[in-house]
């Protein structure tokens, strides 16, 4: 069964699996990026990599209106929780859960993680899916680690890598993270949302296909594109 994705700037998305929308660090309001609303969104999971406002984003109005199950880590979820959500499920990095909609595995990430209020957000992660027999790794934001050659082991069909530089890996880094992942296909996130993380997308695909294996996918903001299992 096939897997859509659409992508609303920085690091949102949306994935829709199997009748299931799942939305990643839905940050819309606020983001100049963004062609569409929270209202916009009914989402039945939010996944977030950290806590960060621009990764948080409008996580808790959607939620509120929408009742869906919000996923986070240990201390984000008790964050969620005390802004007033009640479906929210923990987890932290290493661990995996079997959900409906498919396999949600965190990873390591190496970032900080503070909340929205400055209270203390645990550690970041990545996001590795597997949804039917499509794997989807959101790398979330991160610098360069040599662990990736471990999650690429499992096989990766789509990556979605931060190349902005500054406050992630820039595209330098991101071609070595590709090499170490090698995954079918890779799109870029986290870049052109400010001044001052702004890069040259087409530049990036050129440089990934001189220089991995992998098949460069650069989206435009509310584009859809479809995996197929």
């Amino acid at each position: 069964m096939s897997v859509e994705i659409i992508w609303h700037g920085h690091s949102a998305y949306e994935i829709v699996h199997d009748g299931t929308l799942l939305l990643i660090d839905p940050f819309l309001t606020g983001n100049p990026a963004a062609k569409v609303s929270a209202d916009d969104l009914t989402p039945d999971v939010i996944l977030i990599s950290h806590g960060h406002e621009d990764h948080v984003g409008d996580t808790i109005s959607i939620a509120k209106r929408t009742g869906c199950l919000v996923i986070s880590n240990f201390e984000i979820s008790q964050w969620f929780g005390n802004q007033g959500l009640e479906n929210v499920h923990p987890m932290h990095i290493g661990g995996q859960n079997h959900f409906e909609f498919g396999t949600l595995k965190l990873t390591i990430a190496h970032h900080g993680s503070s909340l929205p209020d400055g209270t203390y957000g645990g550690n970041p992660a990545g996001l590795f899916l597997t949804l039917g027999t499509v794997t989807l790794y959101h790398a979330g934001d991160t610098g360069l680690f040599y662990d990736m050659t471990l999650i690429g082991e499992a096989g990766i069909d789509f990556a979605i890598l931060p190349i902005g530089d500054n406050f992630t890996m820039g595209p330098e880094d991101s071609i070595r993270a590709i090499q170490f992942l090698k995954p079918k296909q890779v799109s870029p996130c986290h870049y052109n949302t400010w001044p001052l993380i702004e890069q040259d997308a087409q530049a990036w695909a050129e440089m990934v296909k001189s220089k991995t294996d992998a098949e460069p996918v650069v989206m435009e903001v509310g584009q859809s594109m479809t995996i197929d299992s």
